[in-house]
């Protein structure tokens, strides 16, 4: 029995030094490369967008709609961007690179890739420890007016942004070269006050480039400074289950438009004026239990611009008096109903549509809606199929006689959206 018990402690020291062994020269094998360059490698990641459009329009009238003036017909976008074409549509990639730079500063970037062209949507860096509650961002970003214009097309809760976003800031959103300074007060609840200065090249409601006509009447000269600046207000607060966050948010700057003034081919058209934007939002989140959410969510955005319009003919220059007043909101609801699945409704509408020249008022439409469902299943985090069913009454097209229709169009979309690498978590 001696002999047995002798043995087991034998058998026991021996395991218990060679494990011993092994811990020690563990690290031996784990001595990292003086040129290892793994530490500064900056999180990445890529997301892609499909969808297949099925819409009761040919693809040559929906590239000519437009929103009499909201969204002029040189300017609308939307119809080169997303879902613009029935059948198959690869809408976009999207690469993304973060990463902490040093005690003082963070970097991130966000590379739009498309199939005809490529290029930095964002590249922005923002100060960790200014102190009092301040931070700094510089750099080419998505301005944070109003709800939605800062949040990136595969954080959306519908396929396409608000309408009333896209007609005052273009389907790209407010995206400016510029610096922000926001601060954070020292409250019990959240309270956060913002300020931008922008370059102002937003070419839906701004724009800074100078025109001449060619006889030399008229020559406005391009601004080289910085024309936009954005102020913001944005509070929070929980009554129960619910989350409740409120902004308030201006934008004010120049506003330049030629359209052919300055060319000698045919008739022109210029804007030389200063516009102001006013927005307010609401969000409130009900979060009975740790699955299900209720969201609701509104923005209202009004526009107002004054100055002078300029129209070359072949007899003469005229200038008139300028003056411009619109406005539109959306409202939606989204219910996460399970771990996977989401659905929700949207109402767009562009209610005022108000644009004098010389004293004069337009007879252009208002009170122009947009309606939207969506029904959507995300297996994990990184991936997303969307249905969505959209019928849209703010569209017009001229006939060959000039004359100004009217063309309401039902469209069915399947989106499928994929995200690989590591993503940060969304803002509330």
């Amino acid at each position: 029995m001696k002999k047995i018990k002798s043995l087991l402690i034998v058998f026991i020291s021996i395991i218990t030094s060679a494990y011993g062994q092994d811990q020690t020269a563990e690290p031996q094998f784990q001595t990292s490369s003086p040129f290892n360059q793994a530490k500064f490698v900056p999180d990445i990641s890529f997301i892609t967008d499909f969808s297949f459009v099925s819409r009761d329009i040919d693809n040559e009238l929906y590239s000519q709609l437009h929103i009499p003036g909201f969204m002029h017909h040189s300017e609308n976008g939307e119809h080169e961007g997303f879902n613009s074409k029935k059948g198959f549509n690869l809408n976009y990639g999207e690469l993304t690179l973060y990463s902490i730079v040093d005690p003082y500063f963070d970097l991130f970037a966000v590379l739009h890739v498309a199939q005809e062209h490529a290029g930095l949507e964002e590249v922005y860096f923002t100060t960790r420890k200014l102190p009092y509650g301040f931070q700094l961002k510089a750099g080419k970003f998505l301005s944070s007016f109003g709800r939605i214009n800062e949040q990136h097309a595969h954080y959306l809760d519908f396929a396409e942004r608000p309408l009333v976003l896209t007609s005052f800031f273009g389907d790209e959103g407010l995206n400016e070269l510029g610096v922000r300074l926001t601060w954070i007060a020292p409250t019990d609840f959240y309270l956060m006050l913002g300020a931008e200065v922008l370059t102002g090249e937003n070419e839906a409601s701004f724009g800074k480039a100078g025109f001449a006509d060619p006889s030399g009447i008229v020559n406005i000269h391009a601004i080289e400074n910085p024309s936009l600046i954005v102020g913001y207000a944005k509070s929070s607060f929980d009554i129960r289950e619910a989350a409740i966050l409120i902004g308030a948010s201006v934008a004010q700057g120049t506003t330049r438009r030629d359209e052919n003034f300055s060319s000698s081919d045919g008739n022109g058209e210029a804007l030389d004026a200063s516009t102001t934007i006013f927005g307010a939002d609401l969000t409130v989140k009900y979060t009975p239990d740790a699955i299900r959410i209720l969201t609701f969510q509104s923005e209202y955005l009004y526009r107002t611009t004054n100055g002078h319009s300029y129209l070359r003919d072949t007899l003469a220059v005229t200038k008139s008096s300028f003056d411009q007043n619109q406005s539109g909101f959306y409202a939606q609801l989204v219910a996460k109903t399970g771990l996977r699945w989401r659905l929700g409704l949207r109402y767009d509408l562009l209610q005022l549509n108000d644009i004098k020249s010389g004293g004069v008022l337009g007879a252009l439409p208002k009170n122009l809606p947009r309606y939207s469902a969506m029904l959507e299943y995300s297996p994990t985090e990184f991936s997303r199929f969307r249905l969505q069913l959209t019928h849209d009454k703010t569209k017009y097209f001229h006939t060959d006689d000039g004359i100004l229709h009217n063309k309401p169009y039902t469209e069915i979309l399947l989106q499928c959206t994929i995200g690989i690498g590591a993503h940060g978590a969304h803002s509330f």
